[in-house]
């Protein structure tokens, strides 16, 4: 905002207070205590495995199996806008959500499936974007220059046509989470890069790699080649779609991720903080960058195939099985 006087030109700056108010009703105190007894009785036949994945796509592949079965009494409970669904997979017990698009809408749904329902742990799964191909364009990986960061993206050094690397954008830091836990101290975050999955799901999920994938998304669309599982791959998360073959590359070189989602690492962190086991099940649609449609021909299938892992991984875990010893 400029402000002009007949004696001088300044820019002033100003203070900005915007005061933002929702007027959405608050549940009445009866309708909380319906839920609460509802809850109640719903957990009392627990425990369960939290089933989370993010949209249409990930969620109709997921329903449309034969091996969930709806609990016959209470086949669902709707929760600040999502509905939570409850029943069975290989007669183990599953309360299962959409949590919707983004880190935040992960991070706020598992975290809600934790504090309201028994689960014993959490399988988070859907589609994402393949990172890792045959590494036959960018740079080598740009590494951190110092400071705090574990890595950067100069910006400069994608410039085309090339010139001097300077660019207005500069650089872009990556830099540690902030990861409170049950498992540590009050009020002392540990910084963290990397969210590991439980142990012992993993080596679960080992026992899969063999399984038969389908290959065709009909009779006319099939992909070149059959299609497998691999466990223990790293994964990047960010509320970023990434749809760029240079920085697909820089993400490959700099930390070695073989796929891209905007959830998964939001469901870990929030697992792992609150001493859940997690383990996270995500099928390739495409290659990152490439252009070619190839999600919106083939994610159906990549979500039936990760839907199909979810079943069998849900098939391996006892029946008894209780790794949290917080609940």
């Amino acid at each position: 905002m400029a402000s002009h006087d007949h004696t001088l030109n300044c820019l002033l700056p100003l203070l900005f207070i915007i005061f933002i108010s929702f007027s959405h009703g608050s549940p009445t105190p009866l309708r909380k205590l319906e839920s609460a007894i509802t809850i109640r009785k719903v957990n009392r036949r627990g425990p369960y495995i939290g089933l989370v994945t993010v949209f249409e796509t990930e969620e109709d592949a997921f329903l449309g199996s034969v091996d969930f079965r709806p609990d016959p009494t209470r086949p669902f409970m709707d929760l600040s806008g999502r509905r939570f669904r409850i029943g069975k997979i290989h007669g183990k017990k599953v309360v299962y959500v959409r949590c919707g698009i983004g880190m935040v809408n992960a991070a706020a749904a598992t975290q809600q499936m934790i504090d309201v329902f028994n689960v014993k742990g959490i399988v988070h799964f859907g589609i994402a974007g393949n990172i890792n191909n045959s590494m036959s364009i960018g740079d080598n990986p740009d590494k951190a220059k110092g400071g705090e960061d574990v890595a950067y993206l100069d910006v400069g050094n994608y410039n085309v046509p090339r010139g001097d690397g300077k660019n207005e954008l500069g650089t872009i830091g990556y830099s540690y989470e902030e990861l409170y836990s049950v498992n540590g101290p009050i009020n002392s975050p540990q910084k963290v890069f990397w969210i590991n999955t439980t142990q012992e799901w993993l080596h679960l999920a080992a026992g899969l790699e063999k399984m038969e994938l389908l290959q065709c998304v009909n009779a006319s669309l099939c992909l070149p080649e059959k299609p497998k599982l691999v466990v223990g791959l790293k994964a990047a998360t960010a509320d970023i779609f990434v749809d760029n073959a240079a920085y697909r590359t820089f993400l490959y070189n700099s930390f070695g991720v073989s796929s891209s989602d905007m959830e998964s690492s939001a469901v870990a962190m929030t697992c792992v903080s609150n001493g859940y086991p997690i383990i996270v099940i995500r099928g390739l649609s495409d290659l990152a960058g490439v252009g070619d449609n190839t999600v919106r021909k083939f994610g159906s299938l990549a979500a039936t195939n990760t839907a199909k892992a979810v079943l069998e991984f849900i098939k391996k875990l006892p029946s008894s099985h209780n790794t949290n010893p917080y609940v």
